[in-house]
């Protein structure tokens, strides 16, 4: 992906190319070109304005992107533990500030 830009735009357009699949990186790629040229973007900032809805446009988000399913290492699976009733006691200081909210002070 070599442009007459910088660096710093080159390393910004392959970033946001990174998570599309070969096919929609290179009609991206084309586009980011197109729009870059069009807009006569000077700096990294500019740029990233341009081309992140154009990012947008081309990608498809997996088919279980808006599920809660557990996705592997370090997701949020249910815990039996945490859903479950406290264990032990009840602490004899919960509730004070509720208990003394009403004294005359």
């Amino acid at each position: 992906m070599a442009t007459s830009w910088s660096t710093e735009i080159d390393a910004l357009l392959i970033e946001l190319a990174a998570p599309l699949t070969p096919p929609q990186r290179a009609a991206l790629e084309a586009a980011a070109h197109a729009a870059l040229a069009a807009a006569g973007c000077s700096g990294c900032g500019a740029a990233y304005r341009v081309l992140a809805p154009l990012q947008r446009g081309y990608w498809d988000p997996p088919s279980d992107w808006a599920t809660n399913a557990p996705l592997g290492v370090g997701s949020r699976k249910p815990s039996k533990l945490a859903a479950g009733s406290p264990i032990g006691a009840d602490d004899p200081r919960s509730g004070g500030r509720a208990r003394n909210s009403f004294r005359a002070g």
